[in-house]
This record gives structure tokens, C-alpha cells and sequence, in this order.
């Protein structure tokens, strides 16, 4: 037999190294099995070398060693098993598949080897063989059978806590990535972190929310959707804490900010690609790769679809109204299978400026539309951007947030600018000197996110779309062409976005009380959204979608309880909504509908202040008729309430959480990917908290789920009450109770918002991000340290930052 070099870690489990012609162990072991039988857990020595006519063990040529494959075993989808296997005598060993779903293992070579559990619909054997090689060259063989069972939640839940500090289950870990101020380039200095930082276009952004990973091939650096060692994220900025950023907060001057201050701040917003890289220590960041990028309020912007070029888009800047500088508060995010990242505007509104007497110098129709976005007559804009006297002479970086009319017409002003916000923007990650564009067909409004259906070839693209406001509206996105596959792997990432985005049908959602909901589409000449509206007389398709909010007005849709991130399971197509929370202002007792069902109290602190309204939030679904995310009706039932889990059960605490997975304000929300066990047969979801409500007894969360379907609880009846005590009762739907499919998996440290989730393809690793932790501090008084406090340290000021999560055992996170 031809010598045999063995490595420790070889994942075809084949030799290392084989010079002469003689086949190599592995494929010896390979040619055998074909013909092989299992005798108890043992390989018959014969059967493995198909030798024929002898029937007496006893006189056949045995190997000198001795092998045992284990005990036979069971797990679960995703877990990590290793193979234990003992031998005396060998000169080498080898584990091998005999039959099951077929597995990659790792040190195939060694006597301990591992695979990761793969993704059943039912209990499942998987075979495996464990061979050495005796000195007289005759290979001894064991069998082990491992039996896998479907996919559950592997972790111990993780107590509420208001420590400052990310908590996790035990058997996992957590590395700090990207943080606040990070540079991006090698010209950049490390961050000193006590304000005195400038060139924020060349660091990490603040305020990290939501994001995506986009895989890179690990030598040849190209687009490879299952690469997970490398890759880019791409993610928002979406706001600042601006005490944390200058030297003792931000400054003004009689109502003038200082320029300095103001780019910084400015810079601090918007979107970043940055390459990471798994190496044998873990994931870091590549700080002078070429693929880094950030896009800021001043970065230049192509808008395209329905409105460009339409008046009400036309600026100083762009008389033709078919360019823009910027995206500002960007939020939650989308995704398209052909390679881009789509990053959406939510609450830009406020930092414009108005003077208090706007409204003369506008039409009736501006007026409208401008109180019905919340640019109001007389604000001052946040952070006074407006105010700066820039150094460049006819600079318009600042005059820009100034929506104020005091030009000759809207090409001469900004009072225009407002109307360039609140779009999906569209990027390309793989090149970063590409122009991104806003894609108005999707619509105008304080996007949350743009989470596409599943892809089938032939059907219409769908995206799904929140706007993050109390008493807002949900909307999709229906293409109107349908789905080329070939599309996916375009080089022209961009060119494929205007052909499936550009042109389309905006729906927006009516909940009925039924149980049935209804997509009412937006488009001009239908219903009420006509020139003959009273509340707003429409012009054209680019003024539905320029003003989607009046359009939804008009049309009659359900106002929701702040409509946020949605997710869209990847088997079985249906819609999650995460509905925040909404006041008593908002949603009095005699406001209630049967998808926005509470009203009620949940008291706060040791002082028991009241919140009444819904001040938890709930968790909406909705499964669209034929399961086809083109169709325009719709079921629907509510999965979970956010509650407190010592509420009242019968009217408040409606979905039987308990100290293991009761949580408030649900805001982020993610399926696990397809190309992974947690994202098959039964995918999970996570679920990350943006809460004021609970905050007194824990930090904010990231949950896990295995839900079930729409449906599969039913239809129930609660009695609401008010602060009067007067009381109402309500019909809804309801899921069947979460029960220990639900737990808690992470809560995050001080003062901080959990929002953004994505993992590499494998599942293996994912990516958080922790959001202005300490945010009611100060730069002489900081509420958080982290993420210094993550590893014990304390003084330094807080950053927003991404973590990595892995598990300790190399398995699939979350199960």
C-alpha cells in the first residue's frame, strides 16, 4: 500500500497526499462501501473487500488493527456532532458517509471528526464509517449511526438584565467588529474618542442599524453568494448621539452651529461597505480595503423612476429634478437576489427647516403635503444644519436643509429638498464608485425597510414596506415584470434594479375585521386617488407616489401601531410585521380595530407611572391568498402581544409569555437564510427590541422564534381599559401561544437599541448591532462604557458598534 499523509484538517476527509499510481486510503474505503453491509454497528471484513466464495469469517485476511466507531447517537438540525473513533494498531484513520443526507466533515483524517447536522423534515440516519489501516496494510472498519431530528432552539433562555454589558447564552461568544469612528482607509487615524475626531466620511458612521452580508469569493475577492469567510457589510448609519461626538457636546453661537461641528455630525449619518474577514482568531475588519465606503448626506444620488424629473423634486442643486445629494436616518434595509443593497429613509422629516411664515409663500396643495410629512411651518430643524455659514463661498451643503421658500421659484431654493427624501435608495456594494439611486416607484415615506418575497422565476418581483410612524400604513411593491433568474448574476447590479423597480403597482394594506385583509393599490385615476380627492387633489402617478401617505388616506387603509421591520419566511412565504408600540393619543379605547386590538396600562418603575395605549407592541403575519405575494387579498392573525408577563393574561398578556420570553416594543425582525438550517423546514426568527416601556426592569432584546403558521390559533375577544377605567371590548385574532418556541437570546447593554441581524450564508456567524448605548448621558457624565464594558474596561465614551456572534462549538447559531 502506497505511504499515506495525513493532516489534521482536511475537509474532503480524503488523503493529504498520494505520489505513486496505488489508490489512495480514501478511495479504497469509497470503492468498498459500495458493496459493504452493516453487521450490528460493525463493517463485515469481507463485505468490505468483496471477496467472494469464502463464507468463513475465519478464513479471510484480517486487519492487525482494531477500531470502534461509538455509541450510536441522536441530535438536531444545525448542531455540531463529533465522531469519536478509537483504533490500536493503525498506521492511519479515516471517517466516511456511508448513506444520509450528505455531510461535510471536518478532520476526516483524525479520530475525533465533526459535521454539522443537516436540515430534515424528519428523524433521519446518517451512517458513517470509521476505517484504519493496519500495519500489514488491511483496513478494519466501524459503523455509528447518528439520527437527526428537524431543527429546534439549542440555548438556554438569557435573563432580563440591566447590566451594561451584551449577554448571550452560555456556549456562545461575543467580539466587538465595527465601532464608531472605526477608520475605513489607511490614511485615516485611529479613533481617539473624545471628540476631537473629524473625517467622518472616512469612519464608521454612528448609530449602526440595520445591514446585510454580501459574500466575497476568499481569493479571488468576487461576488459569492455562499462565501462565509469574507465579504462585505453593508449597513446604515441612522443618527447621532452628538454629546458623545464633539468635545463637551454640540455647541451654537445666537442659533448658529459651528461648520465643523455640523460636517461631522452630517458625515456621522448615512451608509457604510466595509470588508470583514474570518481569520483564525475571528472576524475583523479590513480597514484599507478597496471596497470600503461611505455614503453621507452630501454623496451624490440619481433619482429615478416615476418622479424623477417631476417639479415637485426640482432644487437649486437640480433644476431638472433627476439628481440629489444624500440619504439621511437611514434605518431598516432590503436586499435584491441580483446583488444590491436597498437602504431606506425613515425619519428625515425632522431636520429640515421651515420659517414661521412658509405657508404664505406655498400653494395649498405644498401645504398639505408638507404638515401630512411633518415638516412643519416654524421648525428649526434638528441639529440646526440649516443655521451654518459654510467658509466655501456658494456652498449648499447647509442651505440644502433649509426648506424654507425664499427664492424666485423651486429651482432657485431648497423649499423642494424634502421631496428627495423618504425613498428606497438602491447600492451597489460589490463597486464602490457607483452612483446609488433612488427608486421612487416604491414610494415616499418614513421607510422602514424593503424586504423582498421570495423570488420564483416568472413571478413579479414583491417588496414589503413599513412606515415607521404611529397611525402609518403598510405597504408592497409589485413589479410589473416578471422574474428572469438569469437576472441574479448580472455584473450590472444597478441596470437590474431600474428594470424590476422602476416601474410598478405601490399597494398599501386594509386589515379587515374578518380576518381578511385587502392590498388597495395607489395608483392615479383609480378610486379616490384622483384630481377630484377633497383632501388632496392628485396630479399624476409621480404625485401619488411623491405624497403615498394622502394616497393611502384616500384609499381607506388601516393605520397601524407603528409599523416597522417586516420579514418574509423563506418557506412558507408569509409576512411578519412588527407593530412598536403606539400611545393613548393615538389609540384610545375607542380607536381599537382588530389588528391594532390593546388598550390598556402598563405601569412603569417603582412610582407605577402609567403608559396606557400599547405601549408593548405586537407582532402581525399575514399569508396571501394562493401563497403568491402578488395576490391582492390576504389572511392574517396577530403571532405576538409584547407584555410584561405578570399582566393580565386575559386581556393584555395574550400570547402566555413568562420570564423567559416576555418583551416590549418589537422593532427588528429576520428569518435565518435558506442556505442554512436555520432558515429551512421551520426558519427561525429573531426578533430585536427598540423599547422605552420595560426598560425599567431590563436593557433592550433580541429574541429567537419558531412560529408557526397564520391560522393556527384563533379568534378571541378582550376587554380593553382606559385611564377613566372605562372599558371596551375588542375582537381579534390570535396565534397559537409561542409557548418554549420563543426565548430570549441576547439583551443588549445600557440605554441601547438592538437593531440589525444578518449571519454568512453557513449560519455559523452572525452580525448585530448595538445602537446608541448610553444615550441619555453625557460627554462629562457618560450612562454606558460599553463597548469597553464588554471587556471589563470603563471612562470610555460609548459608541454604537457591530458584534459577532458565533457558538462555541462551530454550530449553526440560535440552534
Amino acid at each position: 500500500m502506497s505511504e499515506i499523509h495525513l493532516t489534521g484538517s482536511h475537509d474532503d476527509g480524503d488523503v493529504e497526499l498520494n505520489t505513486s499510481s496505488n489508490p489512495t486510503f480514501g478511495s479504497i474505503i469509497e470503492e468498498r462501501q459500495s458493496r459493504r453491509t452493516i453487521m450490528g454497528g460493525m463493517a463485515s471484513v469481507a463485505a468490505l473487500f468483496g471477496l467472494a466464495g469464502c463464507n468463513d469469517d475465519s478464513e479471510q485476511p484480517k486487519s492487525d488493527a482494531t477500531v470502534s466507531a461509538g455509541s450510536n447517537g441522536a441530535t438536531t438540525s444545525g448542531k455540531t456532532v463529533t465522531l469519536t473513533g478509537t483504533s490500536t494498531g493503525s498506521t492511519g484513520v479515516l471517517w466516511t458517509q456511508v448513506s444520509g443526507p450528505t455531510v461535510v466533515l471536518t478532520n476526516a483524517n483524525a479520530s475525533n471528526a465533526t459535521f454539522t447536522a443537516p436540515s430534515v423534515t424528519a428523524a433521519t440516519p446518517l451512517v458513517f464509517s470509521f476505517n484504519a489501516s493496519g500495519s500489514n496494510s488491511i483496513i478494519a472498519s466501524a459503523n455509528t449511526t447518528v439520527t437527526v431530528s428537524p431543527a429546534v432552539l439549542g440555548f438556554n433562555a438569557v435573563a432580563k438584565n440591566l447590566l451594561d454589558v451584551v449577554t448571550v447564552p452560555a456556549g456562545y461568544s461575543v467580539s466587538v467588529l465595527y465601532r464608531l469612528g472605526d477608520p475605513i482607509n489607511a490614511a485615516t487615524p485611529a479613533y481617539a474618542n473624545n471628540g476631537t475626531d473629524t473625517n467622518f466620511a472616512s469612519r464608521a458612521g454612528d448609530h449602526h442599524d440595520a445591514l446585510y452580508f454580501f459574500g466575497l469569493g476568499a481569493t479571488t475577492g468576487l461576488r459569492d453568494d455562499n462565501a462565509s469567510a469574507r465579504g462585505l457589510l453593508a449597513m446604515n448609519h441612522e443618527n447621532i448621539s452628538a454629546a458623545y461626538l464633539h468635545p463637551n457636546g454640540p455647541t451654537s453661537v445666537g442659533g448658529v452651529r459651528p461648520e465643523a461641528e455640523a460636517i461631522k455630525e452630517i458625515e456621522a449619518h448615512g451608509v457604510a461597505v466595509i470588508e470583514v474577514l474570518k481569520g483564525t482568531s475571528g472576524w475583523n475588519y479590513v480597514q484599507n480595503s478597496t471596497f470600503n465606503r461611505r455614503i453621507t448626506p452630501n454623496t451624490p444620488m440619481d433619482i429615478r423612476g416615476p418622479a424623477r424629473g417631476d417639479v415637485q423634486v426640482r432644487t437649486a442643486f437640480s433644476p431638472t429634478g433627476v439628481a440629489g445629494r444624500g440619504t439621511v436616518n437611514n434605518c431598516a434595509n432590503g436586499y435584491t437576489p441580483w446583488g444590491s443593497y436597498l437602504t431606506c429613509e425613515e425619519n428625515w422629516a425632522g431636520y429640515f427647516r421651515r420659517s414661521s411664515t412658509d405657508n404664505a409663500a406655498r400653494t395649498a396643495k405644498e401645504v398639505v403635503a408638507l404638515s401630512r410629512y411633518g415638516v412643519s411651518q416654524g421648525a428649526g430643524g434638528a441639529n440646526g444644519w440649516a443655521s451654518v455659514v459654510p467658509t466655501v463661498p456658494g456652498s449648499t451643503i447647509f442651505a440644502k436643509w433649509n426648506a424654507s421658500a425664499t427664492g424666485s421659484d423651486a429651482t432657485a431654493d431648497f423649499r423642494n429638498e424634502p421631496n428627495q427624501y423618504g425613498w428606497v435608495v438602491e447600492i451597489d456594494p460589490y463597486d464602490a464608485a457607483s452612483i446609488p439611486r433612488k427608486r421612487t416607484a416604491l414610494g415616499r415615506m418614513g421607510h422602514e425597510g424593503a424586504w423582498p418575497a421570495n423570488f420564483v422565476a416568472g413571478r413579479r418581483p414583491v417588496f414589503y414596506m413599513g412606515d415607521d410612524s404611529r397611525g402609518e400604513y403598510f405597504y408592497k411593491f409589485v413589479s410589473a415584470t416578471p422574474w428572469v433568474a438569469a437576472d441574479a448574476q448580472s455584473a450590472d447590479r444597478l441596470s437590474i434594479g431600474d428594470k424590476y423597480l422602476d416601474s410598478g403597482t405601490l399597494y398599501v394594506a386594509r386589515y379587515d375585521a374578518t380576518g381578511n385583509g385587502v392590498w388597495l393599490p395607489l395608483v392615479f385615476g383609480t378610486g379616490a386617488v384622483t384630481a377630484a380627492n377633497p383632501a388632496y387633489a392628485f396630479a399624476s402617478q409621480a404625485d401619488v407616489l411623491i405624497n403615498a401617505r394622502l394616497a393611502a388616506d384616500a384609499v381607506g387603509a388601516t393605520k397601524m401601531d407603528r409599523p416597522e421591520w417586516a420579514a418574509v419566511n423563506p418557506v412558507t412565504g408569509e409576512v411578519y410585521l412588527t407593530l412598536t408600540n403606539n400611545s393613548a393619543a393615538q389609540r384610545p379605547l375607542t380607536g381599537t380595530d382588530a389588528a391594532n386590538p390593546r388598550h390598556y396600562n402598563d405601569p412603569r418603575g417603582a412610582t407605577n407611572t402609567a403608559q396606557f395605549g400599547n405601549p408593548n407592541g405586537h407582532i402581525i403575519r399575514l399569508r396571501e391568498t394562493g401563497d403568491n405575494p402578488e395576490a391582492t387579498t390576504f389572511r392574517w392573525d396577530i403571532y405576538a402581544f409584547g407584555a410584561d408577563s405578570d399582566l393580565n393574561a386575559a386581556n393584555i398578556s395574550l400570547s402566555g409569555l413568562d420570564a423567559t420570553n416576555d418583551f416590549s416594543s418589537p422593532d427588528g425582525l429576520w428569518f435565518g437564510r435558506p442556505q442554512n438550517a436555520s432558515g429551512l423546514v421551520n426558519p427561525l426568527l429573531w426578533i430585536q427590541t427598540d423599547d422605552g416601556a420595560f426598560t425599567d426592569k431590563t436593557n433592550c432584546m433580541m429574541l429567537v422564534a419558531q412560529p408557526g403558521n397564520v391560522g393556527d390559533g384563533g379568534a378571541l375577544t378582550i376587554t380593553n381599559t382606559d385611564s377613566t377605567g372605562a372599558t371596551r371590548t375588542q375582537s381579534t385574532f390570535v396565534g397559537k401561544a409561542p409557548g418554549m418556541t420563543l426565548r430570549r437570546f441576547l439583551v443588549g447593554p445600557k440605554e441601547c437599541e438592538i437593531t440589525g441581524i444578518d449571519s454568512t450564508p453557513d449560519g455559523k456567524t452572525i452580525f448585530v448591532n448595538i445602537q446608541h448605548p448610553g444615550e441619555n448621558g453625557s460627554a462629562a457624565t457618560p450612562s454606558s462604557f460599553w463597548p469597553a464594558s464588554q471587556t471589563g474596561g470603563t471612562g470610555a465614551r460609548p459608541r454604537s458598534a457591530t458584534i459577532v456572534i458565533t457558538k462555541d462549538d462551530g454550530g449553526v447559531v440560535g440552534l
